[in-house]
Protein backbone atom coordinates (compact mmCIF):
# COMPACT_ATOMS: atom_id res chain seq x y z
CA UNK A 1 0.00 0.00 0.00
CA UNK A 2 1.45 3.12 -0.90
CA UNK A 3 1.85 5.43 2.18
CA UNK A 4 2.69 9.49 2.43
CA UNK A 5 6.79 8.26 2.74
CA UNK A 6 7.10 6.98 -0.55
CA UNK A 7 5.12 10.29 -1.94
CA UNK A 8 7.80 12.28 -0.42
CA UNK A 9 10.58 9.78 -1.66
CA UNK A 10 9.19 10.46 -5.02
CA UNK A 11 8.91 14.39 -5.10
CA UNK A 12 11.95 14.27 -3.11
CA UNK A 13 10.63 16.52 -0.48
CA UNK A 14 10.14 15.28 2.98
CA UNK A 15 7.15 14.10 4.80
CA UNK A 16 5.80 17.13 6.52
CA UNK A 17 6.06 18.82 3.17
CA UNK A 18 3.74 15.88 1.52
CA UNK A 19 1.39 16.59 5.13
CA UNK A 20 1.43 20.00 4.14
CA UNK A 21 -0.57 19.70 1.02
CA UNK A 22 -2.76 17.09 1.98
CA UNK A 23 -4.10 19.09 4.87
CA UNK A 24 -4.02 22.56 2.33
CA UNK A 25 -1.48 24.17 4.16
CA UNK A 26 0.61 25.41 1.23
CA UNK A 27 -0.13 28.99 0.54
CA UNK A 28 3.56 30.27 1.15
CA UNK A 29 5.20 26.83 -0.77
CA UNK A 30 7.23 27.45 -3.53
CA UNK A 31 4.79 26.48 -6.67
CA UNK A 32 7.12 24.02 -8.81
CA UNK A 33 7.59 22.17 -4.59
CA UNK A 34 3.44 22.06 -4.68
CA UNK A 35 3.60 20.84 -8.56
CA UNK A 36 6.02 18.08 -7.61
CA UNK A 37 4.25 16.76 -4.87
CA UNK A 38 0.73 16.70 -6.49
CA UNK A 39 2.23 14.94 -8.96
CA UNK A 40 3.64 12.61 -7.16
CA UNK A 41 0.48 12.17 -5.36
CA UNK A 42 -1.36 11.36 -9.10
CA UNK A 43 1.37 8.76 -9.92
CA UNK A 44 1.14 6.85 -7.23
CA UNK A 45 -2.59 7.19 -7.12
CA UNK A 46 -2.16 8.22 -3.28
CA UNK A 47 -5.46 8.37 -0.87
CA UNK A 48 -4.96 9.86 2.01
CA UNK A 49 -6.11 8.16 5.66
CA UNK A 50 -8.47 10.15 6.49
CA UNK A 51 -8.54 8.53 9.99
CA UNK A 52 -5.44 8.41 11.21
CA UNK A 53 -5.27 12.00 9.89
CA UNK A 54 -7.76 12.97 12.58
CA UNK A 55 -6.88 10.84 15.01
CA UNK A 56 -3.54 12.68 15.17
CA UNK A 57 -5.26 15.95 15.58
CA UNK A 58 -7.68 14.42 18.49
CA UNK A 59 -10.89 14.98 15.89
CA UNK A 60 -12.84 12.73 14.22
CA UNK A 61 -15.25 14.03 11.72
CA UNK A 62 -17.93 11.38 12.52
CA UNK A 63 -21.23 11.56 14.57
CA UNK A 64 -23.24 8.78 15.80
CA UNK A 65 -26.67 9.08 15.71
CA UNK A 66 -28.47 6.53 18.48
CA UNK A 67 -31.92 6.07 17.22
CA UNK A 68 -34.90 3.55 18.63
CA UNK A 69 -35.38 1.75 14.71
CA UNK A 70 -35.19 3.03 11.37
CA UNK A 71 -37.79 0.48 10.91
CA UNK A 72 -40.02 3.57 11.43
CA UNK A 73 -40.02 5.95 8.67
CA UNK A 74 -39.88 8.54 11.05
CA UNK A 75 -36.77 8.07 12.49
CA UNK A 76 -35.51 6.50 8.85
CA UNK A 77 -36.65 10.47 7.10
CA UNK A 78 -34.61 11.88 10.44
CA UNK A 79 -31.12 9.63 10.07
CA UNK A 80 -31.41 10.56 6.34
CA UNK A 81 -31.41 14.08 7.05
CA UNK A 82 -29.27 14.10 9.75
CA UNK A 83 -26.58 12.52 7.85
CA UNK A 84 -27.07 15.22 5.08
CA UNK A 85 -27.09 17.89 7.09
CA UNK A 86 -23.68 16.43 8.43
CA UNK A 87 -21.73 15.95 5.23
CA UNK A 88 -22.27 19.35 4.56
CA UNK A 89 -20.17 20.12 7.53
CA UNK A 90 -17.83 17.53 6.30
CA UNK A 91 -19.14 14.87 8.81
CA UNK A 92 -19.95 11.30 8.63
CA UNK A 93 -23.11 9.59 10.61
CA UNK A 94 -22.66 6.21 12.14
CA UNK A 95 -26.21 5.11 12.85
CA UNK A 96 -27.29 2.75 15.39
CA UNK A 97 -30.56 1.16 15.88
CA UNK A 98 -31.15 0.73 19.96
CA UNK A 99 -34.81 -0.12 19.72
CA UNK A 100 -35.41 2.22 23.39
CA UNK A 101 -33.30 -0.66 25.23
CA UNK A 102 -31.02 1.31 27.66
CA UNK A 103 -27.93 -1.19 28.20
CA UNK A 104 -27.72 -1.18 24.11
CA UNK A 105 -27.95 2.62 23.75
CA UNK A 106 -25.08 2.40 26.77
CA UNK A 107 -23.07 -0.31 24.69
CA UNK A 108 -23.17 1.74 21.86
CA UNK A 109 -21.73 4.92 23.46
CA UNK A 110 -19.24 2.62 25.07
CA UNK A 111 -18.65 1.67 21.30
CA UNK A 112 -18.92 4.96 19.92
CA UNK A 113 -16.31 6.52 22.16
CA UNK A 114 -14.06 3.82 21.73
CA UNK A 115 -14.24 4.65 17.94
CA UNK A 116 -12.71 8.08 18.87
CA UNK A 117 -16.90 9.33 18.20
CA UNK A 118 -16.72 12.16 20.69
CA UNK A 119 -20.52 13.95 19.49
CA UNK A 120 -23.31 11.85 19.21
CA UNK A 121 -27.07 11.87 18.96
CA UNK A 122 -29.98 10.68 21.13
CA UNK A 123 -32.83 9.58 19.79
CA UNK A 124 -34.83 8.04 22.06
CA UNK A 125 -36.27 10.71 24.53
CA UNK A 126 -35.45 8.46 27.44
CA UNK A 127 -37.09 9.55 30.68
CA UNK A 128 -34.12 9.10 32.36
CA UNK A 129 -30.72 9.14 31.86
CA UNK A 130 -28.85 7.51 34.74
CA UNK A 131 -28.04 4.71 32.06
CA UNK A 132 -25.68 6.78 30.18
CA UNK A 133 -24.38 9.00 32.42
CA UNK A 134 -21.19 6.77 33.79
CA UNK A 135 -20.71 6.23 30.20
CA UNK A 136 -19.93 9.95 28.87
CA UNK A 137 -16.79 11.66 29.57
CA UNK A 138 -15.86 15.14 29.95
CA UNK A 139 -14.52 15.25 26.14
CA UNK A 140 -17.87 13.74 24.69
CA UNK A 141 -21.05 15.82 23.70
CA UNK A 142 -24.43 14.27 23.93
CA UNK A 143 -27.56 15.83 21.73
CA UNK A 144 -31.09 14.84 22.44
CA UNK A 145 -33.32 15.23 19.46
CA UNK A 146 -36.63 14.72 20.29
CA UNK A 147 -36.55 16.06 23.84
CA UNK A 148 -37.13 18.80 25.93
CA UNK A 149 -34.19 19.42 28.16
CA UNK A 150 -32.81 22.73 30.10
CA UNK A 151 -29.20 23.83 30.51
CA UNK A 152 -27.13 23.03 33.01
CA UNK A 153 -28.17 19.18 32.16
CA UNK A 154 -25.16 16.81 33.30
CA UNK A 155 -25.53 14.73 30.43
CA UNK A 156 -27.03 16.22 27.59
CA UNK A 157 -25.23 19.23 26.00
CA UNK A 158 -27.55 20.42 23.48
CA UNK A 159 -30.82 19.93 22.30
CA UNK A 160 -33.95 20.19 19.69
CA UNK A 161 -37.58 19.04 20.01
CA UNK A 162 -41.43 20.40 19.51
CA UNK A 163 -43.25 21.04 22.18
CA UNK A 164 -44.77 17.79 22.24
CA UNK A 165 -47.26 19.03 25.12
CA UNK A 166 -48.88 21.24 22.24
CA UNK A 167 -48.70 18.86 19.63
CA UNK A 168 -50.69 16.97 22.16
CA UNK A 169 -53.00 20.12 22.62
CA UNK A 170 -53.45 21.17 18.73
CA UNK A 171 -54.75 17.14 17.80
CA UNK A 172 -56.71 17.25 20.88
CA UNK A 173 -58.47 20.66 20.14
CA UNK A 174 -59.04 19.50 16.54
CA UNK A 175 -60.71 16.59 17.55
CA UNK A 176 -63.31 18.68 20.17
CA UNK A 177 -63.72 21.32 17.86
CA UNK A 178 -65.52 18.49 15.25
CA UNK A 179 -67.72 17.89 18.76
CA UNK A 180 -65.92 14.65 19.81
CA UNK A 181 -66.13 13.99 23.50
CA UNK A 182 -65.24 10.32 23.57
CA UNK A 183 -61.46 10.50 22.45
CA UNK A 184 -58.97 7.42 22.34
CA UNK A 185 -55.72 7.64 22.69
CA UNK A 186 -53.48 4.51 21.52
CA UNK A 187 -49.55 4.02 22.38
CA UNK A 188 -46.83 1.50 23.16
CA UNK A 189 -45.51 1.65 26.54
CA UNK A 190 -45.45 5.36 27.80
CA UNK A 191 -41.66 5.41 28.48
CA UNK A 192 -40.57 8.31 27.01
CA UNK A 193 -40.72 11.94 27.80
CA UNK A 194 -42.04 12.57 23.73
CA UNK A 195 -44.56 10.76 24.43
CA UNK A 196 -45.54 11.17 28.51
CA UNK A 197 -45.69 15.11 26.84
CA UNK A 198 -48.42 13.61 24.42
CA UNK A 199 -50.25 12.19 26.73
CA UNK A 200 -50.09 14.48 29.50
CA UNK A 201 -50.99 17.30 26.31
CA UNK A 202 -54.21 15.61 25.59
CA UNK A 203 -55.12 15.07 29.30
CA UNK A 204 -54.50 18.60 29.57
CA UNK A 205 -56.83 19.64 26.81
CA UNK A 206 -59.31 17.82 27.41
CA UNK A 207 -59.86 18.89 30.93
CA UNK A 208 -59.67 22.15 29.92
CA UNK A 209 -62.49 21.67 27.50
CA UNK A 210 -64.54 20.35 30.98
CA UNK A 211 -64.83 16.87 29.23
CA UNK A 212 -63.97 14.00 31.36
CA UNK A 213 -61.37 11.05 30.51
CA UNK A 214 -62.61 7.64 30.11
CA UNK A 215 -59.65 5.60 31.33
CA UNK A 216 -60.72 2.79 29.13
CA UNK A 217 -59.88 4.51 26.05
CA UNK A 218 -56.40 5.17 26.99
CA UNK A 219 -54.59 1.78 25.19
CA UNK A 220 -50.76 1.55 25.90
CA UNK A 221 -49.39 -1.82 24.31
CA UNK A 222 -47.96 -3.74 27.29
CA UNK A 223 -44.28 -4.82 27.41
CA UNK A 224 -44.09 -4.04 23.80
CA UNK A 225 -40.54 -4.55 22.53
CA UNK A 226 -38.60 -1.48 21.63
CA UNK A 227 -41.82 0.47 22.85
CA UNK A 228 -43.41 -0.61 19.50
CA UNK A 229 -41.34 1.21 17.09
CA UNK A 230 -40.70 -2.21 14.87
CA UNK A 231 -44.43 -2.88 14.95
CA UNK A 232 -45.95 0.22 15.33
CA UNK A 233 -48.51 -0.36 13.16
CA UNK A 234 -49.56 -3.52 13.89
CA UNK A 235 -49.77 -2.25 17.67
CA UNK A 236 -51.97 0.39 16.38
CA UNK A 237 -54.23 -2.24 14.57
CA UNK A 238 -54.67 -4.43 18.18
CA UNK A 239 -55.18 -1.11 19.90
CA UNK A 240 -58.32 0.59 17.82
CA UNK A 241 -59.81 -3.21 17.24
CA UNK A 242 -59.99 -3.77 21.28
CA UNK A 243 -61.59 0.08 21.65
CA UNK A 244 -63.86 -0.35 19.07
CA UNK A 245 -64.91 -3.22 20.87
CA UNK A 246 -65.73 -1.76 24.24
CA UNK A 247 -69.37 -1.43 24.78
CA UNK A 248 -69.44 2.28 24.46
CA UNK A 249 -66.30 2.81 21.87
CA UNK A 250 -64.83 6.28 20.94
CA UNK A 251 -65.71 8.31 17.98
CA UNK A 252 -62.25 9.39 17.72
CA UNK A 253 -58.89 8.50 18.34
CA UNK A 254 -55.52 10.00 19.20
CA UNK A 255 -52.32 8.00 18.19
CA UNK A 256 -48.82 8.92 19.50
CA UNK A 257 -47.37 8.38 16.04
CA UNK A 258 -48.46 8.31 12.55
CA UNK A 259 -47.53 4.80 12.46
CA UNK A 260 -49.97 3.98 15.30
CA UNK A 261 -52.68 5.91 13.32
CA UNK A 262 -51.82 3.78 10.52
CA UNK A 263 -52.32 0.64 11.89
CA UNK A 264 -55.66 2.17 13.83
CA UNK A 265 -56.84 3.22 10.54
CA UNK A 266 -56.40 -0.85 9.37
CA UNK A 267 -57.97 -2.00 12.51
CA UNK A 268 -60.88 -0.14 12.11
CA UNK A 269 -61.58 -0.71 8.34
CA UNK A 270 -61.04 -4.56 9.28
CA UNK A 271 -64.20 -4.09 11.68
CA UNK A 272 -66.56 -2.12 9.17
CA UNK A 273 -65.55 1.31 10.63
CA UNK A 274 -65.61 3.77 7.85
CA UNK A 275 -63.19 6.80 8.38
CA UNK A 276 -63.51 9.84 9.22
CA UNK A 277 -67.61 9.24 9.11
CA UNK A 278 -67.79 6.21 12.31
CA UNK A 279 -64.35 6.95 13.45
CA UNK A 280 -62.01 10.07 13.16
CA UNK A 281 -57.99 9.63 13.38
CA UNK A 282 -55.09 11.57 13.80
CA UNK A 283 -51.41 10.52 14.14
CA UNK A 284 -47.90 12.73 15.25
CA UNK A 285 -44.94 13.49 13.13
CA UNK A 286 -46.01 14.05 9.93
CA UNK A 287 -44.37 10.84 8.00
CA UNK A 288 -44.80 10.93 4.28
CA UNK A 289 -47.08 7.73 4.31
CA UNK A 290 -49.25 10.26 6.13
CA UNK A 291 -49.97 12.25 2.72
CA UNK A 292 -50.45 9.33 1.03
CA UNK A 293 -52.57 6.68 2.83
CA UNK A 294 -56.28 6.52 2.16
CA UNK A 295 -57.95 8.68 3.59
CA UNK A 296 -54.56 11.15 4.14
CA UNK A 297 -54.24 11.70 7.62
CA UNK A 298 -54.72 14.31 10.23
CA UNK A 299 -51.65 14.48 11.72
CA UNK A 300 -49.13 17.14 13.78
CA UNK A 301 -46.01 17.92 11.82
CA UNK A 302 -42.78 17.84 13.23
CA UNK A 303 -40.28 19.84 11.09
CA UNK A 304 -37.56 17.08 10.93
CA UNK A 305 -35.72 18.80 8.28
CA UNK A 306 -35.00 22.02 10.50
CA UNK A 307 -35.15 19.36 13.34
CA UNK A 308 -32.03 17.88 11.82
CA UNK A 309 -30.30 21.19 10.87
CA UNK A 310 -30.29 22.77 14.18
CA UNK A 311 -29.10 19.62 16.51
CA UNK A 312 -26.56 18.65 13.87
CA UNK A 313 -25.34 22.82 13.31
CA UNK A 314 -25.84 23.16 17.57
CA UNK A 315 -23.75 19.39 18.29
CA UNK A 316 -20.77 20.60 15.77
CA UNK A 317 -20.41 23.91 17.13
CA UNK A 318 -19.92 22.75 20.73
CA UNK A 319 -17.21 20.07 19.52
CA UNK A 320 -15.25 22.66 17.58
CA UNK A 321 -15.72 24.80 20.40
CA UNK A 322 -18.17 27.52 19.17
CA UNK A 323 -20.95 26.80 20.90
CA UNK A 324 -21.26 30.45 21.95
CA UNK A 325 -22.78 31.50 18.59
CA UNK A 326 -26.39 29.31 19.55
CA UNK A 327 -28.35 28.94 21.92
CA UNK A 328 -27.96 24.90 22.37
CA UNK A 329 -31.52 23.98 23.88
CA UNK A 330 -34.27 24.90 21.08
CA UNK A 331 -38.02 23.75 21.29
CA UNK A 332 -39.95 24.01 18.19
CA UNK A 333 -43.78 24.62 17.52
CA UNK A 334 -45.18 21.71 16.10
CA UNK A 335 -48.12 22.15 13.02
CA UNK A 336 -51.47 20.78 13.30
CA UNK A 337 -52.47 19.45 9.57
CA UNK A 338 -55.60 18.69 8.63
CA UNK A 339 -56.19 16.09 6.04
CA UNK A 340 -59.15 13.51 4.95
CA UNK A 341 -59.07 11.27 8.20
CA UNK A 342 -61.19 13.57 10.92
CA UNK A 343 -64.35 15.01 10.84
CA UNK A 344 -67.81 15.33 12.79
CA UNK A 345 -68.85 12.64 15.13
CA UNK A 346 -72.42 10.93 13.13
CA UNK A 347 -73.98 12.19 16.30
CA UNK A 348 -75.12 10.85 19.39
CA UNK A 349 -77.41 8.12 18.04
CA UNK A 350 -75.74 6.10 16.31
CA UNK A 351 -75.88 2.68 14.73
CA UNK A 352 -72.72 0.09 15.23
CA UNK A 353 -70.41 0.39 11.89
CA UNK A 354 -69.61 -2.66 11.90
CA UNK A 355 -72.73 -3.56 10.10
CA UNK A 356 -72.39 -0.79 7.52
CA UNK A 357 -71.24 -2.58 3.80
CA UNK A 358 -68.15 -0.75 2.61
Amino acid sequence: MVGIKDVAARAGVSVSTVSNVINGRHAKMRAETLQRVQAAIAELNYTPNAVARQLQSGHIKTLGLVVPSVANPFWGNVSQLIEKEAQQRGYQVMICNAERDPKLEADYLKSLYGSSIRGVILGSSPLSLSHLSEHISKDMRIAAFDRKTRAGNDVISCSVSVDQDLGARLATRHLIGLGHTRIGFISGPIGTASRTGRLAGMRAEMERSGIEIDESLIWLAPDAAGFGDSHAAELGRIGIRELLTLDDPPTAVFSVNDMYAIGALSGARELGYRVPEDLSVVGFDDIYLAKVMHPPLTTIRQPADLMAELVVSRLIDQLEGTDEIAEPHVVLRPDLVVRSSTTAPAGAIRSHPRFHTQ
